[in-house]
């Protein structure tokens, strides 16, 4: 028997069920959104819980490994990420502590097909809270370093093909069978 959570499950969730929400692209008429600056949460409630539960469902189907409520069209401080560990979700993020340098192809679910190489922070430290409204202070380093700053970056209306944040821009080709 095996302690760990099943998959989908985070501590505070209180079995909320989420249902898939549309991801906001660039080329949809509510971009606006993707670039504007997130408001805080004041309170970290089941309509929180709801919003967490319904991204995690949004993320996992689009194939991703983080998402930010703006991408689903909601402008509050909230992302969540699974690089395979279990999920993380984080209220009012608010980085702390950078550290080193590292170079990384990134995509994003609001840009699909578009890859680029971004420089991060190769470890990161983040204060915010839980879904039961206590504080928590977040780890990462390499990969999960990297999603976090991303996500925060979209709570900040920063993509990462902005000037600045792109080292070189890569287009995904499409391999035909045959």
């Amino acid at each position: 028997m095996s302690s760990r959570r099943p998959a989908g499950r985070i501590k505070g969730l209180g079995g909320v069920r989420g249902r898939p929400r549309r991801i906001v692209t660039l080329r949809d008429s509510d971009a606006a959104v993707l670039r504007r600056r997130s408001r805080p949460i004041r309170t970290v409630d089941r309509t929180t819980r709801q919003l967490v539960a319904d991204m995690l469902v949004s993320m996992r189907r689009a194939q991703g490994i983080g998402l930010a409520a703006p991408q689903i069209g909601v402008p509050v401080r909230l992302f969540v990420a699974d690089i395979g560990r279990g999920p993380l979700a984080v209220v009012n993020p608010r980085v702390r502590r950078r550290r080193g340098s590292q170079v990384g192809i990134e995509g994003c679910l609001s840009i699909p097909g578009v890859y680029g190489d971004v420089r991060r922070a190769r470890a990161i430290e983040v204060e915010g809270r839980d879904l039961r409204g206590r504080r928590i202070v977040v780890t990462g380093e390499d990969l999960l370093a990297r999603v976090v700053q991303h996500e925060i970056d979209h709570l900040n209306g920063v993509l990462f093909i902005d000037p600045g944040r792109l080292l070189r821009r890569r287009r995904r080709r499409v391999r035909r069978a045959g």
